[in-house]
């Protein structure tokens, strides 16, 4: 079984993925509706960056947490 240390460290990473996926898709809204990147913006490039910030920021902490258990249960 792992210690609260090992908890801390998977909620951190857990919570920076998350976070990470926001600014992605942030990133993207801005590239998509500012002239960041572009004058006038660059909506296909931007839709783009934002849909890998929304599936980094839903889809990956569930495959890192699936990836954890499954360490967990080797370990038993």
């Amino acid at each position: 079984m792992p210690d609260e240390a090992t908890f801390k460290r998977r909620l951190a990473i857990y919570t920076l993925l998350r976070f990470g996926g926001i600014a992605i898709f942030l990133v993207g809204v801005a590239i998509a509706y500012s002239d960041l990147v572009r004058s006038g913006g660059w909506p296909q490039v931007g839709a783009i960056i934002a849909i890998a910030g929304v599936l980094d920021a839903f889809i990956a902490p569930r495959l890192l947490k699936r990836a954890w258990d499954r360490e967990d249960a080797s370990k038993l």
